[in-house]
């Protein structure tokens, strides 16, 4: 296999790590309210999101990031794609998985 076979392997590889971190802290209750495709989905939302925040990155490049409004954000551009629909609090239990996620990464 090439080398960029293998990193594109790597890559589903932590994608895939990434979704059953944020299914596992949802827990069983809440696992059901998305798709393995619902959080790829919200997750590519939520990172565009962020890309535009970071032109608001205070002299430290700290963002203060809002899971509410990032949430609804979610919500808005998912109806006008026809995803969805996603309930407010899933969508702030997803984010919050997702940083807690980004959290425990190696820097």
């Amino acid at each position: 296999m090439s080398s960029i076979d293998d990193e594109i392997l790597r890559g589903a590889e932590e994608d895939a790590k990434e979704v059953a971190f944020i299914q596992n802290y949802m827990g069983t209750e809440n696992r059901e309210l998305f798709t393995e495709e619902d959080i790829y989905y919200c997750l590519d939302v939520l990172f565009e999101y962020l890309d535009k925040l970071n032109d608001k990155a205070d002299a430290d490049g700290f963002i203060d990031i809002d899971t509410e409004e990032i949430a609804k954000h979610i919500q808005k551009k998912a109806k006008k794609e026809g995803m969805g629909p996603y309930e407010l609090d899933a969508l702030i239990l997803l984010i919050d998985a997702e940083l807690e996620y980004n959290e425990q990464l190696p820097e």
